[in-house]
């Protein structure tokens, strides 16, 4: 069938709004009509810096409505309303363990360019357009998606607001709901609240976690994630930065959280931390960091990474949106829509920090 995808051609170039020929499903997959697609960090590193080849359809937030299904999918139905989340090959052994955001098959499943066999499901006139990213390549009217990526929702969620819970949301979210655990008198540092990190926010509120600290340079927003619930907020660019999370917490934030990828900023991180405490890890940058070791052998300190949330999106999605349904997660006052042809214009927000959380809209 023919299709309109935004196709990156290049990371200095802007989208190219084009027609392309996406395959009938095959076996174990769904075509899916999208609705709505959440713009993630992912997108804007992968379209500037290291696309796995050229062209490629990006995306992968998507939320839609089921058209088609292939031979041998189960439990989805055509008129389905999904969302749409990573890919996971089910097979391996941490996927039958319950963790598939650790799939020993993710690299070529989600970052590859294509399918596991590294056909692309997409084409424009006989050019191979790279596609399958994240299980979606959602930023397109259409998206052909193995059946593990879709997790079917109730025909009442609003799939435009829920479109993000798909990746960002959920890796802010379930780096504190299934790593961290906090309890009540536990203390948790975000460092970065952008759409991850006030998704970490949102979760640390709705389990009842104890005082949080938002740390940002923007100062718009951090006034949102006081509004969210922190209960204090620091500009990142203060020389005193550790010691007001210290005092703030009695001694050391018992959890923190980087999601800026920055060996400064992790640094600050670690030494944040209360004896015991643990840094968890879930952002895309600098390769390799420096890291105080007397922090770790001496006050017992942890630094542990986090994909995609560590857990299962079949069960934590459904989580998130329940906590929404019940007011715990209101994700609108971060999100913001566009057209899906101002789609330019959605990502150069996010990148300058205009907007928290862009999402495309098809209708």
């Amino acid at each position: 069938m023919e299709i309109t995808a935004a196709v990156a051609r290049g990371g200095d170039k802007p989208f190219s709004l084009e027609t392309l020929e996406l395959e009938d499903p095959r076996a174990g997959e769904v075509l899916v009509r999208i609705v709505a697609s959440g713009v993630c960090h992912t997108d804007l590193v992968t379209k500037g810096l290291f696309p796995p080849e050229l062209p490629i359809v990006l995306g992968h937030e998507g939320a839609g409505i089921v058209e088609r299904i292939g031979s041998e999918v189960t439990g989805i139905a055509v008129g389905d309303h999904v969302l749409l989340t990573y890919a996971s090959c089910g097979t391996c052994s941490r996927c039958t363990a319950g963790l598939p955001p650790y799939c020993e098959n993710f690299v070529v499943l989600n970052t590859s360019g294509g399918r596991a066999d590294f056909t692309s499901p997409l084409s424009n006139n006989g050019e191979k357009v790279m596609g399958a990213f994240f299980g979606q390549s959602s930023f397109a009217t259409h998206a052909l998606v193995p059946a593990r990526s879709v997790v079917v929702v109730d025909k009442d969620v609003d799939l435009v607001a829920t479109a993000p819970f798909g990746c960002g949301v959920q890796t802010g979210a379930g780096a504190v709901a299934n790593v961290m655990k906090p309890g009540p008198n536990d203390s948790i540092a975000i460092f970065g609240v952008g759409g991850v990190g006030m998704a970490a926010l949102m979760a640390a509120r709705a389990i009842g976690a104890g005082t949080i600290v938002a740390v940002d340079l923007s100062a718009d927003r951090l006034e949102v994630a006081e509004e969210l619930g922190a209960d204090v907020t620091i500009d990142g660019a203060a020389e005193d930065v550790v010691a007001r999370i210290q005092a703030a917490t009695g001694g050391g934030a018992n959890f923190a959280l980087d999601t800026t990828a920055l060996n400064a900023v992790i640094a600050k991180g670690l030494e944040a931390l209360a004896p015991m405490g643990t840094l968890v890890l879930v952002g895309l940058g600098e390769a390799s960091m420096d890291l105080e070791i007397g922090h770790l052998t001496g006050n017992g300190k942890a630094v542990r990474g986090c994909i995609e949330g560590s857990g299962d999106p079949q069960r934590f999605i459904p989580q998130l949106l329940r906590w929404h349904a019940e007011g715990k997660f209101p994700i609108e006052k971060i999100s913001k829509t566009y057209k899906f042809t101002d789609i330019d214009t959605a990502l150069d927000d996010a990148h300058h920090g205009g907007t928290i959380k862009p999402i495309l809209t098809f209708d």
